[in-house]
């Protein structure tokens, strides 16, 4: 085989782990086992960084960590329901979406929002129903391994940016060896359960989570394939 060839088909293997990367919202209970996510986490070290700082840290979660924080989580979530004041207890370290929404963006995120909703038959006044969908986030939608990032509160706003090419490092090389992920900002607002729980320092930032592990192809919420806007829409060539 010759080393074009070669770089042909590693060239075809990464946009095919791109391409077929999505947020997986059901998982099997199939283990991942810990030699595997090791080579992930040491193939995605690899990404880069702003002078090399990689102010990066990840918590990966297994077990019987994984389970006590998804139980201390989705109570926070359910008390909140019963009681909205609550609300202010749980608060994201930094604004991840805007504070006021505007045109594309918004149109983009009403039609994620209810594509997704109308897929799983759930209706707009369906409180009961949305409530259940957006805890799914706090079980990792039942993957085996949960990740949390965080960055050091000293580093400026760039470091989310380094934290964020780490993250699809791991999300292409886990998609290389036939798993899925989905990226989560929804665990955010309870940074100050899940920073305790990790073991986490006051220094340190709570980007967000991920979930981890196999697909399950039999869940038709895995059929939900995202939009993209052409290159062509948002891409300025100058000559």
């Amino acid at each position: 085989m010759t080393e074009a060839l070669k770089m042909s088909m590693n060239l075809n293997a990464i946009d095919a782990a791109i391409t077929s990367r999505m947020s997986a919202r059901a998982f099997t209970q199939q283990a991942v086992p810990r030699a595997l996510l090791e080579q992930i986490l040491e193939v995605s070290s690899r990404a880069p960084s702003g002078t090399n700082t990689q102010p990066w840290k990840v918590y990966a979660l297994q077990g019987a960590s994984r389970d006590s924080l998804v139980e201390k989580v989705c109570a926070a979530h359910d008390a909140i329901r019963a009681n909205p004041a609550l609300a202010a207890d749980y608060q994201e370290s930094y604004d991840y979406y805007p504070e006021k929404w505007v045109s594309p963006f918004i149109d983009r995120r009403r039609e994620n929002g209810w594509s997704l909703y109308g897929l799983l038959d759930i209706g707009k006044g369906d409180k009961d129903k949305m409530h259940a969908q957006h805890q799914r986030n706090f079980k990792f939608f039942d993957a085996p391994v949960g990740l949390m990032f965080t960055i050091n509160r000293v580093m400026g706003r760039g470091s989310l940016v380094d934290a964020g090419m780490l993250l699809q490092n791991i999300m292409v090389s886990a998609r290389g060896h036939g798993l899925h992920t989905c990226p989560q900002a929804a665990w955010n607002g309870f940074a100050n359960i899940i920073m305790p729980h990790i073991g986490a320092g006051e220094d340190e930032l709570l980007v967000c989570g991920m979930a981890l592990g196999y697909a399950d192809p039999n869940d038709k919420v895995n059929s939900f394939n995202t939009p993209r806007v052409p290159a062509a829409e948002f891409t300025t060539w100058l000559d």
